[in-house]
């Protein structure tokens, strides 16, 4: 059961924003799990090839550290990926949007988000949490310096003897586990809902970042207990070495658009779109055209 909070602007630290934003149960976020899943399986080759990149850099990551030495980042870089996720799912918001409206979801349909009229002040939201990823890497590996001094781990189990068995190791665990709490909850704040928000109703990224500000403070509880899911379904997913990642994050990225539409309130009167027209049979002459079909729409 939702409650909607009818105002004719919210405020937001003093500043006006046009978005209503309702209060949801826990019982919305099990629900947009569900449709989540379903979107899924209705287009899983497509969500898939959307986040192999996922698993292959997690692959990536594993022989970086056997070959260079970087062994105490990999936990942080995992983990750091949670922060750019929201910008890395915004192909999967627009296959939930079209599934939505009724329309047709093929894989090039992702790339229409390129297209949208805000997606500028998407990458600019983008670039900001991956900012935030870098600061993070650079945090993670000063906690580790601070505790272990500049000497690299000779091997995963000499590294894994020194974080697991020793006080020293004990403290890296609280102390970094405590830090990238804090990271993810900045995240969590300034993305939950502000992709999905961009993407459907083109709000500015200063807009959207205050809308999921507000939509965090009114629903503290269901966000807290959304975090811990998003954690929990991602630490599952890397086991093992990153491959779960190819169901789990389409899987949360469609259920993240769904969250969104419990969240705020839709448009009353939501702008009529043009409707494209159907492709037709391609021929070998088109090619290499015929990849991107969307570039050839006017």
């Amino acid at each position: 059961m939702t409650t909607v909070f009818a105002r004719p602007k919210l405020q937001v630290f003093g500043v006006s924003t046009p978005f209503v934003v309702r209060k949801i149960s826990l019982s919305d976020l099990g629900n947009a799990l569900r449709l989540g899943w379903e979107d899924f399986n209705a287009v899983p080759t497509h969500a898939i090839v959307l986040c192999v990149i996922y698993p292959v850099l997690g692959l990536v990551l594993f022989r970086l550290v056997i070959g260079y030495s970087v062994l105490p980042l990999l936990f942080p870089l995992a983990a750091g990926f949670t922060l750019i996720g929201p910008f890395a799912a915004l192909g999967l918001y627009e296959l939930s949007r079209r599934r939505e409206r009724g329309e047709q979801a093929a894989a090039w349909d992702a790339m229409q988000v390129l297209r949208a009229p805000s997606f500028g002040a998407m990458l600019e939201l983008g670039v900001l949490l991956l900012v935030l990823f870098g600061v993070w890497i650079g945090a993670a590996n000063a906690i580790y310096v601070a505790t272990f001094g500049h000497a690299p781990a000779a091997s995963i189990p000499d590294f894994a003897t020194r974080v697991l068995t020793t006080p020293e190791g004990w403290s890296l665990i609280i102390v970094g586990c405590g830090v990238g709490f804090l990271f993810a909850v900045v995240a969590l704040c300034v993305s939950v809902v502000s992709f999905p928000l961009m993407l459907d109703r083109h709000a500015t990224a200063i807009d959207a970042i205050r809308t999921s500000l507000r939509a965090v403070r009114e629903n503290p509880v269901p966000m807290a207990a959304w975090g811990l899911v998003v954690a929990a379904l991602l630490a599952i997913g890397s086991l093992p070495f990153f491959v779960g990642l190819a169901v789990v994050l389409p899987v949360l990225g469609h259920a993240t658009w769904h969250l969104y539409r419990k969240v705020v309130e839709p448009d009353p009167n939501p702008p009529e779109e043009q409707p494209r027209p159907p492709i037709g049979h391609r021929y070998a002459a088109d090619f290499p055209a015929s990849l991107f079909p969307w570039s050839r729409e006017r």
